[in-house]
């Protein structure tokens, strides 16, 4: 499995990201954990270290905790997995009803940052997260309170290194004035069919409608700033490989159809072909597959075996645009 080390960091992360959503029983909020839902997350953990995955990403509100609690229950089980992982998780979004009465909401206070990765090193049974990401932006936020939440979390070990999740150029620009160190990483949708960060690079001044302006610069923010960029939903649900078009807009059928030429070509299945798209990006596009099936996730990491041409990976951006090139 080939490996990159994130800028900032000594970590050296697998290409391909374990995402843990689809672990603890789904989103029913009273849920319990059986013997079956910890077998789940031990086979996916297991088949992870053998095809060479050792970054797994989580957030404390996956299966309303329940995914941090299933991975928590294979360590505590077998200690000895701590150190084969890079272990990420996220907070910051906030159910309704949590407590009584209250709105969904984002929480990006000082108290809220804490007591989240109290609760996630507890349901993980770690004593020290890897990465830690702000999950999705908090519009009451203060800089100065979270960078005192970092520092405090920082300085006692329970977080090594700090990161954000569907943040813009400027959120993050913003955040990063209040903080010594440098953020590394952002987790952001990226896909075929959700392809904006591609799209913003063609489309400036071309008189499109459709100009993604939230990705102005976020690509080149990262890049010049060592922000590691992970892929979240790559697959997009799986409607590129399998998940039935009937009805889809045109522009899916055909990115559909060509992902399966393809991968017929190159003797893949069809979600390595949808993932090599991500992977041929040169800033290093960090794809998190989130399954609880450890056979799609034997699938996905053959996207290492498929370098695209850049004819390739052009066909399917036109595809996905269902549009030419300007």
């Amino acid at each position: 499995m080939e490996k990159i080390t994130m800028a900032h960091t000594d970590l050296s992360v697998s290409r391909i990201c374990a995402g843990c959503m689809g672990l603890g029983g789904g989103w029913d909020r009273v849920k319990v954990i059986d013997a079956g839902l910890e077998h789940q997350a031990a086979a996916l953990i297991d088949r992870a270290l053998e095809l060479g995955i050792n970054f797994f990403d989580n957030a404390n509100i996956y299966a309303h905790g329940r995914a941090e609690e299933v991975f928590g229950r294979v360590l505590a089980a077998r200690p000895g997995l701590r150190s084969q992982m890079v272990i990420q998780t996220k907070c910051g979004i906030r159910w309704s009803d949590e407590p009584a009465g209250s709105p969904q909401r984002f929480d990006f206070s000082y108290a809220h940052i804490l007591a989240s990765v109290e609760e996630s090193l507890r349901r993980l049974h770690t004593e020290t997260l890897d990465i830690l990401l702000l999950h999705r932006p908090d519009v009451l936020w203060q800089g100065e309170e979270i960078a005192r939440a970092f520092a405090e979390l920082k300085h006692s070990g329970k977080v090594r290194y700090f990161g954000v999740s569907n943040q813009n150029r400027f959120q993050m620009e913003y955040l990063q004035s209040f903080l010594p160190d440098p953020l590394v990483a952002n987790q952001l949708q990226m896909s075929l069919l959700h392809h904006d960060f591609a799209e913003v690079g063609i489309s400036f001044n071309q008189r499109t409608p459709g100009y993604p302006d939230g990705w102005e610069g976020v690509l080149e923010y990262c890049r010049l700033h060592g922000v590691s960029l992970q892929a979240w939903s790559p697959l997009d649900r799986g409607a590129l490989i399998g998940r039935s078009l009937a009805g889809q807009p045109e522009n899916v059928q055909q990115t559909a159809a060509l992902v399966q030429r393809i991968a017929a070509s190159r003797g893949v299945p069809s979600d390595a072909v949808a993932l090599a798209w991500l992977l041929k990006h040169p800033a290093q596009i960090v794809p998190v597959v989130g399954t609880a099936n450890p056979d799609h996730l034997s699938s996905s990491v053959r996207a290492l075996e498929v370098d695209l041409t850049r004819e390739e990976w052009y066909s399917l951006f036109a595809a996905a645009r269902g549009a030419e090139m300007p």
